[in-house]
């Protein structure tokens, strides 16, 4: 079961942090656990993780495409590989040794796919993935998660170590979030989690956007708008049975996300209600745009991640219902 604890506040640990002891703690308590790294083990917080066992931590370098050939191989070998690399270079640029090595030949590996979408900042368009849960979506059998808080991030890490079968496909910050959940909460692969109750509504939200979706509600309500919150932190498996369950209950669904809204958590949402159970729908996210250099506040005001566009969307589709 997992409690809910937002009250907006940030959480104290960075996700940064939550990774490395999380790794420390897998491969010291799972002999057959591994950790390989594209030259970013400072960024990911795992040196200290290679320091002191260099047998069980690799640097492949800034070479993502082979990195993921080693992981496949290290699977096939009975092994359990972890791999991390900035979502860019950890989804599009390694995309067919994903597929193919890993996907296509059943051969389980974890990726973490770090600084999703605006999360990349200033280093720029060409770091920034707006599109790594699309590409991911279409490996088939694969699992895709978007991390809304630091508790969820680690459950979600030692919860998949053991998936025997399907890319597994992590991404979230390496910096703070709202803090949404308790610690010790416990979660369920292909589950999304109702945050907060409404009947007017139904906001689904994943990653970053979360936090945004329980601050929206939470202002709205004190103009009577009874908003539903649901955290859809796995966008593959979608719950289709919560969204279909929601659509029925409130009559009228927003989704919002740290992504183009083509090929994500909306695209995904849209198609369940479509072939289940069509109501109004609006989704928020990036509208089909390239990334670029800027703090996280400029590019989600560039980009209409804010709670006040999410907002303006939700108001828009009421009136539809």
């Amino acid at each position: 079961m997992y409690k809910v604890i937002y009250d907006g506040s940030i959480e104290k640990k960075g996700h940064k942090a939550v990774f490395s002891e999380t790794m420390m703690d897998l491969v010291e308590t799972d002999p057959d656990v591994v950790y390989l790294d594209a030259d970013l083990m400072n960024s990911s917080g795992t040196m200290a993780l290679w320091k002191k066992h260099p047998d069980r931590a690799f640097n492949c370098g800034i070479c993502e495409a082979n990195m993921m050939a080693v992981a496949a191989g290290l699977s096939l070998g009975g092994l359990k590989p972890y791999a991390h690399s900035f979502g860019t270079f950890a989804s599009r640029r390694c995309y067919d040794q994903v597929f193919i090595s890993q996907g296509y030949a059943d051969n389980p590996v974890r990726i973490y796919g770090s600084d999703p979408g605006v999360c990349a900042a200033y280093n720029g368009g060409t770091h920034m993935p707006f599109e790594d849960m699309a590409l991911m979506r279409a490996i088939p059998q694969a699992c895709v998660f978007d991390i809304a808080d630091g508790v969820q991030f680690e459950w979600v890490l030692r919860k998949v170590k053991d998936a025997t079968s399907g890319v597994q496909y992590i991404r979230s910050t390496r910096k703070n979030n709202a803090a949404i959940y308790a610690p010790g909460s416990e979660f369920e692969i292909g589950k999304g989690n109702v945050l907060r109750d409404g009947t007017d509504l139904t906001i689904i939200a994943s990653g970053i956007m979360v936090g945004d979706a329980m601050a929206v509600a939470e202002s709205l309500a004190k103009e009577g708008i009874s908003i539903r919150v649901v955290d859809m932190f796995t966008v593959k498996p979608l719950d289709v049975d919560l969204v279909v369950k929601c659509a029925r209950e409130t009559g009228v669904i927003v989704t919002s996300e740290n992504h183009n809204i083509i090929g994500g958590l909306g695209e995904a949402v849209a198609t369940a209600l479509v072939e289940n159970y069509p109501v109004p729908m609006i989704r928020h996210g990036v509208e089909d745009r390239f990334g670029q250099v800027g703090s996280v506040d400029e590019l989600r005001e560039a980009y209409g991640l804010t709670p006040e566009k999410l907002t303006e969307l939700v108001r828009k589709a009421l009136q539809r219902k």
